[in-house]
């Protein structure tokens, strides 16, 4: 049995799935990744129980990120993404000689886990967007623009430099961005200048630690510019600002949207979509928007949706050239849970979406089962 650490308070969010498998100390499964956490009651029960997640300390990213060809699994290898970029980051904060190795490996990686399996991939980007770490959501920025990337047929080569720069844009906010995220107070006057200068602050940390490549830096100081003029730094307008800058910038904005904070709301898929699909009528770009809106379709991998026959499913996957969403059933038409999942075609017409199933609390599924992440 891999080396266990306590889960600590904070790292478990009520109505949000863990991204980890739990054990007890004797290495026993107590609660499988996809388990939802209902209630603050059972929260605190949780933590006092005393129970361990498993993480794998022992990564060498230089080894794992660039010379490892597996199969990606992007649900099974949730938790080592996470710690794999935690290591990439600070190896760039700590200026390590490793860093740009580090960072080009990881995005490499990532890229070829979104080639691989991109609707899992999109998927994480749904089944945790309950209330994301900075590091989940520095993850979901790059997985979508990724995705926006491909759609625009972006060449390889500018696709990892756009991914390398989604990767570090926040590196100078990663220090205090759950606080920020978690406070219901305005920010303070010294909060937004350290907010606006953030770009700035990121582009010296990764010419510290050799990261050089001026495309990608040029990515991070204009990814808040905007196409009036009103953006920051340096209030670029229209084609003075890169495409894969708007392309983070968009990334950014979906994933905050259907985040949910202390001082908001998430918007649904739905409505997030809606939102995007009124913002690109004014914006001189509008392709970028319409890529993020094909990537996603209607109803992303990773949403609940209600079928015709009343079930409600967790969809799983795009609609290829014929046909239409894949889903798995996991709740049945009379509102009880099934004892397990059933896969169903939403091109039959019994099967046929009705509407996204917009739930307080997303039930807990066994993402194992949902995209054999065993």
């Amino acid at each position: 049995m891999s080396k266990h650490v306590r889960v600590a308070p904070g790292a478990l969010i009520v109505g949000k799935p863990l991204p980890w498998t739990v054990y007890d100390a004797d290495g026993n499964v107590l609660l499988r990744q996809g388990y939802v956490i209902q209630n603050d009651m059972q929260l605190e029960q949780l933590f006092e129980r005393g129970l361990f997640a498993p993480r794998k300390i022992n990564l060498k990213v230089e080894a794992e990120v660039i010379e490892d060809t597996r199969a990606r699994n992007p649900i099974a290898d949730y938790p080592s993404l996470l710690e794999a970029l935690e290591i990439t980051l600070a190896a760039v904060s700590d200026k390590d000689a490793s860093a740009r190795q580090r960072l080009t490996g990881f995005a490499r990686l990532l890229d070829r886990m979104c080639l691989e399996a991109p609707d899992a991939s999109l998927a994480l980007v749904h089944l945790y967007s309950v209330e994301p770490t900075a590091y989940e959501q520095t993850l979901f920025h790059t997985i979508l623009c990724h995705f926006i990337a491909v759609e625009l047929r972006l060449a390889e080569k500018n696709r990892l430099v756009l991914m390398g720069a989604a990767l570090t844009a926040n590196l100078a906010l990663l220090p205090f961005l759950d606080k920020l995220n978690n406070s219901r107070k305005r920010l303070s006057e010294d909060q937004r200048m350290v907010i606006r200068k953030h770009p700035l602050v990121s582009i010296r940390a990764l010419e510290e630690a050799g990261v050089t490549n001026p495309r990608l830096l040029r990515i991070i100081e204009q990814h808040h510019e905007e196409h009036d003029g009103s953006g920051y730094p340096a209030g670029l307008k229209d084609t003075d600002i890169l495409v894969e800058a708007r392309i983070l910038a968009l990334a950014e904005r979906y994933t905050a949207m259907i985040s949910r904070r202390a001082y908001r709301q998430r918007l649904n898929v739905t409505q997030a979509c809606q939102a995007i699909h009124e913002a690109f009528r004014d914006n001189p770009r509008p392709e970028i928007y319409r890529a993020l809106l094909k990537a996603l379709t209607s109803f992303p991998p990773g949403t609940l949706v209600r079928l015709a026959n009343n079930e409600v499913a967790v969809v799983t996957q795009r609609p290829k050239r014929l046909g239409d969403h894949i889903a798995q059933a996991i709740i049945g038409p009379t509102g009880k849970r099934y004892m397990g999942m059933f896969r169903r075609d939403t091109s039959l017409l019994e099967f046929n979406i009705r509407a996204l199933e917009d739930l307080d609390v997303m039930p807990s599924m066994d993402f194992g089962l949902l995209w054999h992440a065993d």
